[in-house]
């Protein structure tokens, strides 16, 4: 399967033996910078379904800024881009500060994550109507507690938190995407096992760059970009889709 490489602004694919870096080199806020790697070239050409395993040997470099990982989404947004479509994931996902999104609960909105996300599913067009009250009462704390766990649902998504103090060094990471499932896994240890599987075809994409979003249950919601002060990378030692 071949990997394609994007570079927006002074974002950098790179070629180190068999390894990819991708690197955001010292940038201002005032443009986006990203380097990736894709299996797709349009929206519309999105190649990997389940059953497939993704299997990434990883590390990151730097002290990040943004958001970076690996994993497989539907690419519904980028700055700089008219498009949107409501997002389907599953993936390693790293957001920096002020990065937030704490759509699963028990779990912070930024650090290094894996998880799931799926707003196509059915119970999510059926709650849009009462969104509006949604986001007022979530901002009562009992309230939050008690009904959070039905929007969760509703955007299909599952996360749990993992150790930050993994991306410095190399690892191996899994993700077994199943129709029915989704199994992520660190050097071998499953780290969550999800039945919350996103529907449909989605595109492979490893990548780091400048932006922060914020989503929360409360109604908040913003883009926008950070400086970056001092180089950062993603270093793909190995990369494997089996289907």
């Amino acid at each position: 399967m071949p990997f394609h490489p994007t570079q927006i602004g002074r974002g950098l694919v790179e070629r180190d033996g068999e390894a990819y870096v991708l690197t955001v080199p010292p940038a201002e806020k005032s443009a986006y910078h990203d380097a990736q790697l894709s299996t797709y070239l349009r929206r519309d050409a999105f190649d990997c379904s389940p059953p497939l395993v993704l299997t990434i040997r990883a590390r990151f470099d730097g002290d990040i800024r943004g958001t970076a990982g690996f994993g497989f989404w539907n690419h519904p947004y980028a700055p700089n881009e008219r498009h949107f479509s409501l997002p389907r994931a599953l993936w390693f996902f790293y957001g920096s500060p002020p990065n937030n999104m704490p759509l699963a609960k028990g779990v912070a909105g930024h650090g290094w994550k894996a998880g799931v996300f799926d707003a196509t599913r059915p119970l999510f067009y059926a709650l849009v109507p009462f969104a509006p009250f949604a986001f007022v009462m979530m901002r009562v704390p009992f309230l939050y507690r008690a009904l959070w766990g039905l929007g969760q649902r509703a955007i299909g998504v599952d996360e749990c938190a993992l150790d930050e103090s993994l991306m410095a060094d190399f690892h191996d990471y899994t993700i077994d995407w199943r129709k029915d499932r989704v199994i992520f896994s660190v050097d071998g240890a499953v780290v969550l096992d999800t039945p919350r599987s996103p529907k449909g075809a989605l595109g492979f994409v490893a990548w780091i760059d400048n932006q922060y979003a914020v989503v929360t249950p409360q109604g908040n919601f913003g883009f926008g970009l950070i400086d970056v002060p001092s180089p950062q990378k993603l270093i793909i030692e190995s990369l494997d889709i089996v289907k």
